[in-house]
């Protein structure tokens, strides 16, 4: 990846689209099988866009709604640390805190790390459900995507939400 910024080094290995089936659920909801598409991009300045979108799916993998979007910017910092700034539809912002552990190297580039990050802040319109505090964790492991997803919500403590693993999309040549 030529075109990256030098500050993006260390996130360089979530660059591209990811998709996968994931399993979700939380105290106050049934559990549910749900599709996502993740996209992370650069247009060469020095941090990630990022924007999901999901399904609900039914035991074939068939989409049956439309489920969770939400969209924002993954920005650097020095030693490996990174801001998370994400927005959803549904009435609330949060801004996440983290840090980049590279576990592998090959070839000059990454294959194997991982991302914890923490809520800052969350910040909700009147309307929307309480969202308290999260945690999520990144993996690149074998050349897929893991994710996990814990929330604090609706006066549940932080509790797993989320998990999947994603593979890498390939994007058709122009």
């Amino acid at each position: 990846m030529a075109d990256l910024p030098a500050e993006l080094a260390h996130l360089s290995w979530l660059v591209g689209r990811w998709g996968g089936i994931g399993e979700g659920g939380y105290p106050s909801i049934e559990p549910f099988r749900y599709e996502q598409v993740v996209e992370f991009a650069t247009d060469g300045r020095p941090f990630l866009e990022y924007r999901s979108v999901s399904w609900i799916v039914d035991a074939d993998n068939t989409r049956v709604r439309r489920a969770a979007t939400e969209s924002g910017y993954w920005r650097p910092r020095p030693d490996n640390g990174v801001e998370l700034l994400l927005a959803h539809p549904t009435g609330f912002v949060e801004v996440w805190l983290g840090r980049v552990e590279v576990t592998a190297i090959q070839d000059a580039r990454i294959t194997g790390a991982r991302i914890a990050l923490s809520t800052d802040a969350v910040v909700r319109t009147e309307s929307a459900k309480e969202v308290t505090a999260g945690h999520r964790l990144y993996g690149l492991v074998e050349g897929r995507l893991l994710s996990t997803y814990d929330m604090s919500a609706v006066g549940h403590p932080l509790t797993n939400h989320l998990a999947i693993a994603l593979e890498p999309i390939p994007v058709p040549a122009p």
